[in-house]
């Protein structure tokens, strides 16, 4: 129709934050000239030393790489981008020493891990026998036998502590999550003095596995009632409410809805208590004490462990000794990061199954 005023265009889409191109080349290219400009000014200045270089870098990236967002963003792009930047370097910082430790491990261990190391003891190897001779075979069986009994006497402990932190409301569960708290941050060697002293000292027990799992099943206790804990909070509340409403007891309810809803967490907080103990050597040294044969007997007679095999070895002066001790410390790693990643499999499988 004449006359009539088109419509105005629509206006152009605000560019909110930076492509994927800018995302990545402009924090390159802004490490690049702040590195430069901090190499320029520690050849000028007094200033010397790769960590000190290195630090007034990394603060120089974050204020350059914050106000070149700030001037193409806006403040709240900015502040974001140096939230990301910190949080990314405190998860590098965790990662870093981690990866080092294992590397290093591996680096020094792999040597030592044959067939015989799984196969054969120390019994009859002399200290100058070659690293290849001998192996840990007693050390893993009493690894086996110590944290399997540490589990069985654990376990039910810590998941009825968790069913009554998790349900009651009255002050002995109040008091008990405060015991319970302390419990977790008790020293390791605290709990084998305890052992030693009731069990091996006072009952005339003597060293055994079944001490060194009782001083470990101390240690497991709390991390297991803790992570339980959690877990059956996360059940929904209906669930427990339907089961009240039509009659049930709560103990019916707790054992026959509950529990089972919170199954794959409960393990996963169990399994994550074997992770807490499978390393410990502190207690073992007042319980088990240690030994170069097998015992496969947990109720007498000292016993030797993993932990316990490393750390004989390594604190000794023979080379050859070291080299197993080193080999015994990879095995024990190996162990832990893979109970970590069964616990991590376990805990997504449970999420998906409560969603």
């Amino acid at each position: 129709m004449a006359g009539t005023v088109p419509a105005p265009a629509p206006p152009a889409a605000r560019k909110v934050g930076p492509s994927v191109g800018d995302a990545v080349e402009r924090p390159l290219t802004i490490a690049a000239v702040v590195g430069a400009a901090m190499a320029l000014l520690f050849a000028v200045t007094p200033l010397s030393g790769l960590v000190g270089w290195a630090l007034c870098t990394y603060v120089g990236f974050v204020l350059a790489d914050a106000f070149d967002c700030y001037r193409t963003d806006g403040s709240v792009l900015a502040k974001d981008r140096v939230a990301t930047i910190l949080v990314a370097t405190a998860g590098l910082c965790t990662v870093v020493p981690l990866v080092l430790i294992v590397a290093y491990v591996v680096g020094k261990g792999l040597p030592g891990i044959t067939t015989s190391f799984f196969t054969d003891t120390l019994e009859k190897v002399g200290p100058t026998d070659p690293a290849t001779v001998g192996g840990a075979r007693h050390a893993i069986i009493g690894t086996i036998e110590q944290v399997g009994l540490a589990t069985a006497l654990a376990t039910p402990l810590g998941l009825l502590t968790a069913v009554h932190l998790a349900q009651s409301r009255g002050r002995l569960a109040r008091v008990t999550r405060v015991l319970v708290d302390a419990m977790s941050g008790i020293p390791s060697v605290v709990a084998g003095l305890f052992i030693y002293t009731m069990w091996v000292v006072r009952f005339h027990e003597g060293f055994s596995g079944l001490a060194a799992a009782m001083s470990l099943s101390v240690l497991m206790l709390p991390t297991v009632a803790r992570t339980a804990e959690e877990v059956i909070k996360l059940v929904p509340g209906g669930l427990r409410e339907s089961s009240l409403a039509l009659g049930a007891p709560e103990w019916r309810t707790t054992l026959r809805i509950i529990l089972p809803a919170a199954r794959s967490g409960l393990v996963t907080a169990t399994v994550l208590g074997v992770s807490r103990i499978a390393g410990e050597t502190a207690p073992l040294l007042m319980t088990a004490f240690g030994s170069d044969s097998v015992n496969a007997n947990p109720w007498h007679g000292a016993q030797s462990a993993l932990p316990l095999f490393a750390f004989q070895r390594v604190r000794n002066a023979i080379p050859t000794q070291i080299a197993r001790g080193w080999a015994g410390a990879l095995v024990l790693i190996v162990l832990v990061l893979v109970l970590f990643t069964l616990a991590r499999v376990v805990a997504a499988r449970g999420r998906k199954g409560l969603r």
